[in-house]
């Protein structure tokens, strides 16, 4: 007997040609996998309306792009979302539900890459990274203007606001700038594993208090939007950073503006807004002491490569009767078997 065949959308409008072919490698044989062009990559044609591959699909395959009750309605063979991610805030999960229609992510390949991105937004705010560069780009040579404001994260505290996959991955880098790691985590049950050397901290008040770096790692849900406000942002020390590699409505951006200009806070580099991208005019993108990346510390060739063998072998697992891993309890009432951070 022959293998039955799906149609995969990959509902990515931003997706280039080549991050189309890179999960075009990992597709299965004998797989169709359409892509907003209407086409399968690597060929020409006229752009087509979503409303053309929805009715085709078996799967779809998101990124970032919301899946609306619209889209599940247009899509009267869909058996399963697959988020290449972990973010599924922008999926109408009360719509996958009414049709039995489970959401599973891909935890596979995030970790490394935003622990190594977390890395590098705090080091790159330490030293000015950005601000030093352009200097130079524009002809000036800003050796000492820089000094009074440009530190080592040797001997800070670095402050993990959730401490899943990601922020473990974050504290192993972190132990090796000789940093002091503490982290605050309702949901981790026990001690931290010794060889982290990390330390809990008895509530979010307390870490944003004591640390020098403050880190979120934690999923947006209703629960955490705005988790650090203007409440929280007051509880941090005086000169700390904050950094968001997680989800931007995690952070009440207005608030966060007043303490940056209030010298409060001494900057922030975010990967992640709660528009985005912002508009023109959004203030922090105008202030010299903000780093703002776009939404790529996850956004590697490795991770891709691995989030696609990742996401096609639990389509595949699905196709074979088994339960698909990592499943958003909400889509379908099960038992969630994977964090979102």
């Amino acid at each position: 007997m022959l293998p039955a065949v799906y149609t995969v959308f990959y509902l990515n409008p931003g997706a280039t040609p080549e991050v189309c072919a890179i999960v075009a490698e990992q597709l299965p044989e004998g797989w169709t996998l359409l892509t907003p062009n209407g086409v399968p990559p690597n060929r020409t044609g006229a752009r087509g309306g979503f409303a053309l591959e929805l009715a085709r699909c078996d799967f779809i395959l998101v990124a970032d792009h919301p899946v609306t009750a619209g889209h599940i309605a247009a899509a009267p063979r869909l058996k399963m979302i697959q988020h290449q991610g972990v973010g599924y805030e922008r999926i109408d999960l009360d719509a996958c539900r009414s049709r039995g229609i489970p959401v599973a992510l891909t935890p596979e390949g995030t970790s490394i890459g935003v622990a190594e991105h977390t890395i590098l937004l705090i080091l790159a705010l330490y030293k000015r990274l950005v601000t030093a560069a352009n200097g130079v780009r524009a002809g000036r040579w800003p050796q000492w203007t820089l000094r009074d404001r440009s530190f080592e994260l040797c001997g800070k505290t670095l402050g993990l606001v959730g401490f899943g996959r990601i922020g473990r991955e974050v504290a192993k880098r972190a132990r090796a700038f000789d940093t002091r790691v503490v982290y605050f985590d309702p949901e981790v049950l026990g001690p931290a594993p010794a060889e982290l050397d990390v330390t809990d901290a008895p509530s979010l008040h307390a870490l944003l208090a004591a640390a020098d770096i403050v880190s979120l790692h934690v999923p947006l849900h209703a629960g955490s939007r705005h988790l650090i406000d203007r409440e929280a942002l007051r509880s941090m020390k005086p000169g700390a950073v904050l950094i968001n590699t997680s989800r931007g409505g995690l952070v009440d951006e207005a608030a966060l503006v007043d303490a940056l200009l209030s010298e409060h806070l001494a900057g922030a580099a975010l990967d992640v807004l709660e528009r985005e991208p912002p508009a023109p005019d959004h203030p922090l993108l105008y202030m010299e002491q903000v780093l703002i990346t776009p939404h790529i510390a996850a956004g590697t060739r490795d991770a891709l490569r691995t989030k696609m063998r990742a996401a096609f072998t639990n389509l595949l697992r699905f196709t074979c009767g088994e339960p698909p891993q990592h499943v958003v309890a909400d889509s379908i009432g099960a038992p969630t078997s994977t964090r979102a951070s």
